[in-house]
């Protein structure tokens, strides 16, 4: 027996990952999310259907760091799908790692037909549409290319102090979604060192900047609002190499991944800084050692804001296929959380 809930009696998913960061596939739920645009459906489904991204984000079947894309009826011209992004604290506004992951699953599970060496997919994602690239080598996926919604510097040199590190100057960036951006050694911190030292510095981080800067996104409200912040090796030009990051965002979420929209934020702000031209190739690694390649493609203007759009690529793999449930009377199995 298993308990009605606001959801089907099984929920059917798809799980990959992108360097290591998951990517929970959430499929047949299309009729869920009701509303006349992408951000009405996700105020919709957060109303209304939590309930599945808790049993499927939290534990047992999940994890803290568990992070997911709900699929959607789409109603943008272009786009193939459309999808919330999920994880431990709620509902994203723009996600790489699993844009390159969907691109593939795509593809693969007959949304989107192959097509010569690269395959169009377009992904409407709460930020606005995704335009990703799929590589066909032999009749299969590959590496996946998505060019992002225009991403620009909301601020440089922010000041902020923070009680461990004191005072210190950080940009923030958005590629998506907003994010904080400052080398690690700045915290006091080492990309080498300790998780939970990661996770604390930028979560003291973020805080200092949500008290300090209005987060305003130029079009829409709601996506105006600091997703995290990512802590760096310092490395800001293309010819340092590649360059390390961790992200921590959400409820102290870390991304085993090199983070698409936090790469696309370093990107736009590298590029109002000067430090990077249209069309040079950057690498941005993760602390699991996937690499992400980025460039700036475009110049736009986003509401009288100068803006870039950047294309990232990545590898997404698959991990398997399930099929989850709540049996009657297992309220813990509703989800929880330990850490």
């Amino acid at each position: 027996m298993h308990t009605a809930l606001s959801w089907p009696e099984v929920l059917d998913v798809v799980d990959m990952h992108t360097g290591g960061e998951p990517v929970r596939i959430v499929r047949k739920l299309e009729g869920l999310a009701e509303g006349g645009d992408i951000l009405a459906k996700r105020r919709h489904f957060a109303e209304r259907h939590d309930d599945v991204r808790r049993l499927l984000m939290y534990e047992p079947r999940g994890h803290a760091d568990m992070y997911g894309a709900v699929l959607v009826a789409p109603s943008l011209p272009g786009a193939d799908l459309a999808v919330l992004f999920i994880h431990n604290e709620g509902y994203s506004t723009m996600c790489g790692h699993a844009v390159i992951a969907l691109g593939r699953y795509a593809v693969d599970y007959g949304l989107v037909p192959a097509s010569g060496p690269l395959t169009r997919v377009g992904i409407e994602c709460p930020c606005g549409l995704v335009e990703a690239w799929v590589e066909i080598q032999d009749g299969r996926s590959g590496r996946v290319f998505f060019d992002s919604v225009p991403a620009f510097a909301l601020a440089l040199d922010v000041a902020v102090t923070l009680p461990e590190a004191g005072a210190l100057t950080v940009d923030v960036g958005y590629g998506g979604a907003f994010y904080a951006l400052a080398p690690a050694v700045a915290l006091g911190v080492s990309l080498d060192g300790p998780v939970a030292a990661l996770k604390a510095a930028a979560g003291r981080l973020s805080e200092a900047v949500r008290q300090t800067l209005p987060i305003r996104h130029p079009l829409h409200e709601d996506l105006g609002f600091l997703y995290g912040s990512i802590l760096s090796d310092g490395r800001e030009r293309a010819a340092d190499g590649a360059s390390s990051n961790v992200c921590v965002f959400a409820d102290a979420e870390v991304d085993r991944s090199p983070t698409g929209s936090g790469v696309t934020a370093r990107m736009a702000v590298r590029y109002a800084r000067g430090r990077v031209a249209l069309g040079e190739r950057c690498v941005f690694r993760s602390l699991t050692g996937a690499e992400f390649s980025a460039e700036v493609r475009r110049e736009v203007d986003l509401a009288g804001l100068p803006a870039v759009v950047v294309r990232v690529g990545g590898q997404a793999h698959y991990s398997g296929e399930a099929r989850f449930w709540l049996e009657e009377g297992d309220e813990i199995g509703r989800g929880f959380l330990l850490r």
